[in-house]
């Protein structure tokens, strides 16, 4: 008898298991250049790379996350993923939303609250001079701070007898001035940036480049 309301008992909890209501709770983190990860802020800058997360108690169901923009509506999302976690590199400026959707075994349902990726639109300006003396300060030429969502970089140093001296393709490079490892002589270069921006700004940018070497700025120390 023991036996038998063991048994009983063992297929019971088999089933209240099954019957037990499951859960998602989607999070996602930005995996940064150097592969480590950070929380998301209110305002990102492409390209944004995001790792996303079901938070489910479970690995036995279906998942799909949807991706949106602007809006959630129905059969409007542009891109759909079939697993549980999923990573996507966000390019367009303007506000994603992200829903995960799954399904289990029990006959469960659910739909998460959305995932909002807000990207900025672009910026980018550059300098006119630059003085790569030594002093740590403005030593090399590069774009200027708080350029943000530039997913296409090209720029192109020259003197001024149109020789190519340097060239870079990411917004976060520089030039130190130099051309095959040696010191350019101080006086005037030309830098010609072409550049697009999440929001589909294209950037154009022809200048001068004021190479200063004996400039020390003092107000800065």
């Amino acid at each position: 008898m023991k036996k038998f309301f063991l048994i009983i008992s063992l297929l019971l909890f088999a089933v209240v298991s099954q019957m037990t209501a499951q859960s998602i709770s989607p999070y996602a983190e930005v995996i940064t250049e150097n592969g480590d990860t950070r929380s998301l802020t209110s305002t990102e800058s492409a390209p944004l790379k995001v790792h996303f997360m079901s938070g489910s108690d479970t690995h036995d169901g279906y998942f799909e996350w949807r991706f949106y923009k602007n809006k959630i509506e129905e059969g409007q999302q542009y891109l759909v993923r079939h697993e549980e976690e999923t990573e996507f590199t966000f390019t367009e400026a303007g506000s994603h939303l992200v829903c995960l959707y799954a399904s289990f075994p029990n006959g469960d349902e659910k739909i998460s609250d959305p995932i909002t990726i807000n990207i900025s639109t672009s910026k980018l300006e550059f300098p006119n001079a630059f003085s790569p003396n030594g002093d740590g300060y403005n030593d090399t030429y590069k774009a200027k701070d708080g350029y943000q969502s530039i997913v296409e970089f090209k720029a192109t140093i020259y003197n001024r007898w149109g020789q190519k001296l340097h060239e870079w393709t990411d917004p976060a490079g520089s030039w130190d001035g130099t051309f095959h490892g040696k010191d350019v002589k101080q006086g005037v270069y030309y830098v010609h940036v072409q550049a697009k921006g999440a929001d589909g700004v294209k950037y154009n940018i022809k200048k001068d480049v004021n190479l200063l070497r004996g400039y020390t700025d003092t107000t800065s120390k």
